[in-house]
């Protein structure tokens, strides 16, 4: 009983409830738009490279089906991100280009952060994958701070 009792005085006190709800909010919305900046980075990554973003090669690179492409290729220009064009595949609007963009520097940013705590380039860049879309524009400052401060130089982009 009584070691039960010393791991409960361990556990940091419960937050309050307001703080708690803001945090999941926060979470929330990131997963929200996680897909959304995933597509974007990727198209405008497909459309730099080979001059075009088509499904089939959207699909093969996300490892999902061609439906599952379309339906989101089809949010995004619900969203004004982006514009399907027949026979062409498709483009980013200025807005779609933007976030894309966005989503770019928030990736490099957290990859070289990592690199510079001394994670091997392999799961730098497959952890920055998934936390760039939930770290604050606060803790990227923070990170950005740490690379500089530490004069480790950027890698190549991811």
């Amino acid at each position: 009983m009584n070691k039960m009792k010393a791991t409960a005085e361990a556990l940091p006190k419960l937050m309050d409830a307001a703080v708690h709800v803001e945090s999941f909010r926060q979470v929330r919305e990131a997963r929200r738009l996680e897909r959304v900046e995933d597509y974007v980075e990727l198209i405008s990554d497909l459309i730099r490279d080979g001059g075009e973003a088509r499904q089939v090669d959207i699909a093969a690179r996300l490892g999902v089906a061609q439906p599952t492409v379309a339906k989101m290729l089809g949010r995004l220009a619900d969203t004004g991100y982006a514009v399907r064009r027949p026979y062409r595949g498709v483009f980013l609007t200025e807005a779609g280009e933007a976030l894309a963009d966005a989503t770019r520097r928030r990736h490099q940013t957290v990859h070289d952060f990592l690199l510079a705590l001394g994670v091997d380039e392999d799961s730098a860049r497959r952890d920055a994958e998934g936390i760039e879309h939930h770290v604050s524009s606060a803790t990227l400052e923070a990170f950005a701070r740490f690379i500089a401060e530490r004069g480790v130089p950027p890698a190549e982009s991811c």
